[in-house]
């Protein structure tokens, strides 16, 4: 009760008597921000089976009573040159089928693995063990058209375990090359995902490396309850469009202490997802970590929920980022960023409601998906950019309930200042660069025709991006 009551008088005496907000507001305000400082996302440690990480004599003796299933026992050549995609097929066929099954790909070994579909549902407590490295074709035209945005899926699987210390290989080099982002005389087609978890619940995924993707590396889609931890995403920092974990349509996802690095957003976070929890996240190169795009050709974009606790941004093109069409319906709302540090990073905080990744202008329209109850708390660090603090939001569907909390952030060239437009909320504690503007309600205009700086990115369609 002293705390609410500390927090009304302080509220109270930053809106009322410096900005003069009626002292009804004060009390909407502090529900909201009482809100935003308690929501989380609970962490389920409470395993139905055990997932713990085996070691090699753990699951390979007859008393763990687990079942072996190695590829190699199917014809993988392993060498990084024969296809060994059928033996793939067969072993999670065998996998997949019997209880207690773990799938091993064998550490020292190089597999040669064309785009394949693995699909369940499977028998109970599934632990795919990957310790070797699997490597896709590197030739674009000879990828098989029926698989054109995917290469490794897994799909209608409940309580598997994917982990161990190897590496999913995109070879992606030759498919960058011949992006229209690379070249704009390329024709701009879509790309394979590394590795997506498709209609799934209860997955974890946990130790893996996932690097040079196609385009997006990992793809969590249409899942519920999956857990990603200690796992490396790599792709190089001028890879077109190969988002590090792109999630769509799923719900109680935790992604923690990951590092990734990429050419896209390291995290995006996109329709239809709730209940989004990151923590201890290292993120460079990439365009940092983001919530959308969302409303692009008129939809509906919807994001609630999501926490991002402890992270460290380097050199990005983007920091905690917000992107969404105009003419697009929808909602985000309840978002806390908290514990963050930057070092050189652009556009640190940024709202855009006029983001516009088309070859021309987008259209001025006035419906936009709403922006709401978003709080930036402990983030600090360096920038790169003049506007180091940037609500650009839509003049008819303004952003609402911004609240800024110890924001600490520098310019490493010189000053730094917030830009607001049509964006209310309000501050406390430390806040560098003033926001002053959040709270004026006397926002700098801003032409409904903006569109964003150029940034080689293009809109994704739920489960990939629709153009290179």
């Amino acid at each position: 009760m002293m705390d609410r009551l500390f927090i009304l008088s302080l509220i109270g005496i930053l809106m009322v008597t410096a900005y003069g907000v009626a002292a009804k507001m004060v009390y909407t305000d502090l529900d909201i921000l009482e809100k935003l400082e308690n929501f989380d996302i609970p962490e389920d440690d409470a395993d139905d089976y055990d997932t713990k990480l085996f070691d090699w004599p753990s699951f390979t003796s007859r008393s763990s009573g687990k079942n072996l299933v190695n590829v190699d026992t199917f014809g993988a050549a392993g060498d990084g040159v024969s296809d060994d995609t059928q033996a793939f097929v067969s072993a999670w066929n065998k996998a997949c089928g019997m209880p207690k099954s773990v799938l091993l790909v064998p550490q020292g070994r190089t597999y040669l693995v064309n785009a394949t579909k693995f699909n369940g549902p499977c028998e109970t407590k599934l632990v795919i063990q990957i310790d070797g490295k699997i490597v896709a074709p590197d030739e674009p035209s000879n990828w098989d058209p029926k698989f054109q945005r995917i290469w490794l899926e897994f799909s209608k699987l409940k309580g598997v375990v994917f982990q161990g210390n190897g590496v999913i290989d995109g070879s992606g080099s030759k498919w960058w090359a011949a992006s229209c982002k690379k070249n704009k005389s390329n024709p701009c087609k879509s790309a394979p995902t590394a590795l997506t978890i498709e209609s799934s619940s209860g997955v974890k995924v946990t130790g893996l490396t996932i690097q040079n993707s196609q385009q997006m590396n990992f793809i969590i889609a249409r899942s519920n309850s999956v857990r990603v931890s200690k796992v490396m995403v790599s792709s190089p920092g001028d890879s077109p469009n190969t988002d590090g974990i792109h999630i769509t349509g799923s719900t109680n996802v935790v992604l923690q202490d990951c590092k990734i690095g990429t050419g896209d957003d390291c995290v995006s976070i996109v329709n239809a997802s709730s209940n989004i929890k990151m923590k201890k996240i290292y993120c460079g190169p990439g365009h940092g970590i983001s919530i959308g795009s969302l409303g692009n050709n008129n939809s509906t974009g919807i994001v609630t929920n999501v926490v991002l606790d402890t992270a460290f941004l380097k050199e990005t093109t983007n920091g905690l980022r917000i992107k969404t069409y105009q003419g697009g319906s929808g909602y985000v709302q309840d978002v806390r960023f908290t514990n963050v540090q930057m070092q050189d990073v652009s556009n640190p905080i940024l709202i855009d409601q006029f983001y516009c990744d088309n070859p021309t202008s987008c259209q001025n329209q006035t419906s936009a998906v709403k922006i709401s109850q978003i709080m930036y708390r402990n983030i600090t660090g360096t920038t790169k950019s003049e506007k180091a603090i940037k609500f650009a939001c839509s003049d008819t569907v303004p952003c609402s309930h911004i609240v800024l909390n110890n924001v600490n952030l520098e310019g490493r060239d010189g000053q730094v200042e917030a830009y607001c437009n049509s964006a209310e909320g309000f501050g406390y504690g430390v806040i560098h660069p003033s926001a002053d503007c959040l709270y004026s309600h006397d926002n700098k205009g801003l032409d409904q025709s903006y569109k964003s700086e150029p940034e080689m990115v293009t809109e994704e369609a739920e489960t990939g991006h629709d153009e290179l």
